[in-house]
C-alpha cells in the first residue's frame, strides 16, 4: 500500500467522517479526511464529566456535536479547498447546508483575498435529509457561559452581567495565561474549555496547504454552545460589538471582513440556527452588539480593576511572559486602536501607564494609525474599530490639551482633518446605542439603563 502524501491541488473531496461525543470523560472527537487520507482527529474537552442526560437532552447534545463538527471543518478544509465536500456518518438538511455555505463562503474571505482565491459559489454543503421538525426547550436553567478573551470587551459584558445580577461562568478555550489571569482576577466561576486541532494539519502547513484567517468566533461559540447544553445552562454571551460588521474596503475587491463571524450577520444565523434546530431555549446573543468600539471603551474605562491584567494585544497573546510589561507589544494594530479609543475617555497618566508608553507621541506609529484612520490606506486585517470612529476619537483629543501636542495628534490636526467633514468628526452620534441585537427582552431593558447611567 502506498503511503498517502498531501498535494493540496490533486484533493478532490474533503470529508467529514465522523463526530462522537464520551459522557463519562467529557471528550468530544470530530473526525475529518482529504479523499482517502488518514483521518484528521480533532479533540473538544469539556470539563464537569460525567455528564448524566435525560434523553431530550442528549438529542440536543447530539444536534450541537454535529454543528459544531460542521463548523470546525474549516480549519482543515481550507488546506486544500476541494471541488466536493462528503459528510459520511450522517446528513444534513438545507437549512444546515446554507448556515455553513454561509459561515464559510464570508468566514474565510480574508483567507480567500490573501489567497487570490474565489470561494463564492464553489462550496456546496450535500442536502440529504427532510427538514427537522423545531427543536424543543430543555428547561435549561438560567445561567450564561460568558466568553473572555483577556480584551477589554468581555470585561465590560462581565461587569454588566454581574452589575444586574445575572449568574454566570466565565469560559474560555485553550491554554492562555493572560486569559487564566483575567479570569482568576473577575472572581467569578470559571470553565476552561479544551480544543486540540489535528496534529497533521501543522504537517499539511508545511507541505504547501493553503493557509491563513478561519472565522474562529464562531467555531468557539459552537463549542460554548456544546458545553451550554452538557451544564443545563440556557446562555451562551459574547463581546462582539456592533463595529465588528463592518470589514475592510479594497479597492477592486469591495469589502473584506476580517472579524465576520463577530459581525450582526453571523450572529443572527448562528443564534437563530441553535433556537431552531438545537433547543428552543438555547440563547446566543452579544452583549455588546448594540455599542460601538468607542462606546465599549467607555464602559472599560468607568473602572481601574483590570488595569494591570487585560491585554487586547493579539501579537503577545501566544508568547505571553510573566512580567505586565509584555501584555502590549505596542506596534500591532489592536494596540494602536485600544490606546486610540480609550484615550477620549481615560486620564493619560492612566492610559499611558497600561501601555508602559504613549503611543500617539511616536513617529514611528504614523502608518500604523493612517490605516486605522483609512487615510492612504485600507482598515487593517484585525479586530478594530470602523474608520469613522478612529477619525472621531483623534478629533477629540486634538480638542484637548493634554493630547494635541503628541506627534500624531499635531500631525493629524495639521494634515488630515482639513480634508475631512467637519460633521463626521464628532464623537457623540458614534456613543448612541443601537436596537439591533439578539440580547433577551428582559434583560435588555435593564442592560440599556445600567449602559446609558
Amino acid at each position: 500500500m502506498t503511503q498517502w502524501r498531501f498535494q493540496r491541488d490533486a484533493i478532490r473531496a474533503f470529508r467529514f467522517v465522523r463526530c462522537g461525543f464520551d459522557a463519562a470523560s467529557g471528550v468530544a472527537q470530530l473526525v475529518y479526511a482529504f479523499d482517502d487520507g488518514p483521518e484528521l482527529i480533532e479533540t473538544i474537552a469539556v470539563p464537569g464529566a460525567p455528564f448524566a442526560l435525560d434523553e431530550a437532552r442528549a438529542a440536543a447534545v447530539e444536534r450541537a456535536l454535529r454543528l459544531l463538527h460542521l463548523i470546525a471543518g474549516v480549519s482543515y478544509y481550507k488546506a486544500a479547498v476541494p471541488e466536493r465536500i462528503d459528510i459520511d456518518s450522517y446528513a444534513i438538511d438545507a437549512d444546515t447546508a446554507a448556515l455553513l455555505e454561509l459561515i464559510y463562503v464570508n468566514g474565510l474571505g480574508e483567507f480567500a483575498y490573501r489567497n487570490g482565491l474565489n470561494l463564492h459559489g464553489k462550496i456546496h454543503f450535500p442536502v440529504a435529509a427532510e427538514a427537522d421538525p423545531a427543536a424543543p426547550a430543555l428547561g435549561l436553567r438560567e445561567h450564561a457561559l460568558v466568553a473572555i478573551g483577556g480584551g477589554k470587551d468581555s470585561l465590560v459584558s462581565i461587569e454588566a452581567l454581574r452589575a444586574l445580577g445575572v449568574e454566570q461562568t466565565v469560559t474560555w478555550i485553550g491554554g492562555s495565561q493572560l486569559i487564566a489571569a483575567c479570569a482568576q482576577r473577575t472572581g467569578l466561576a470559571t470553565l476552561n474549555l479544551g480544543r486540540a486541532l489535528a496534529p497533521q494539519l501543522f504537517d499539511y502547513n508545511r507541505e504547501g496547504a493553503w493557509n491563513g484567517h478561519i472565522p474562529v468566533t464562531v467555531v468557539n461559540s459552537a463549542i460554548m454552545a456544546l458545553a451550554a447544553l452538557l451544564h443545563g445552562v440556557d446562555q451562551v454571551v459574547f463581546s462582539n460589538e456592533r463595529s465588528a460588521s463592518y470589514g475592510s474596503l479594497i479597492e477592486g475587491t469591495g469589502e473584506v471582513n476580517h472579524q465576520w463571524s463577530k459581525g450582526w450577520a453571523c450572529e443572527q444565523a448562528f443564534g437563530d440556527y441553535l433556537q431552531r434546530h438545537v433547543a428552543a431555549d438555547l440563547r446566543y446573543y452579544s452583549l455588546l452588539r448594540p455599542l460601538s468600539e468607542l462606546a465599549v471603551a467607555r464602559q472599560f474605562a468607568r473602572s481601574d480593576r483590570y488595569d494591570a491584567h487585560f491585554s487586547s494585544c493579539n501579537r503577545n497573546f501566544h508568547i505571553l511572559g510573566e512580567r505586565p510589561a509584555n501584555r502590549w507589544c505596542g506596534v500591532c494594530p489592536k494596540c494602536h486602536f485600544v490606546f486610540l479609543a480609550l484615550a477620549p475617555f481615560m486620564p493619560k497618566p492612566r492610559l499611558v501607564g497600561i501601555f508602559g508608553r504613549n503611543l500617539l507621541d511616536d513617529a514611528g506609529q504614523i502608518g500604523g494609525y493612517d490605516a486605522l484612520l483609512e487615510y492612504q490606506d485600507h482598515k487593517p486585517f484585525e479586530c478594530v474599530g470602523e474608520g469613522r470612529e478612529s477619525r472621531a476619537a483623534m478629533a477629540a483629543l486634538a480638542e484637548r490639551p493634554e493630547w494635541r501636542e503628541d506627534t500624531l495628534v499635531e500631525r493629524y490636526a495639521r494634515e488630515i482633518r482639513p480634508q475631512l467633514d467637519a460633521g463626521e468628526l464628532r464623537i457623540e452620534p458614534l456613543l448612541q446605542i443601537d436596537e439591533e441585537h439578539r440580547i433577551p427582552p428582559q434583560l435588555w431593558e435593564r442592560l440599556r439603563a445600567y449602559l446609558a447611567a
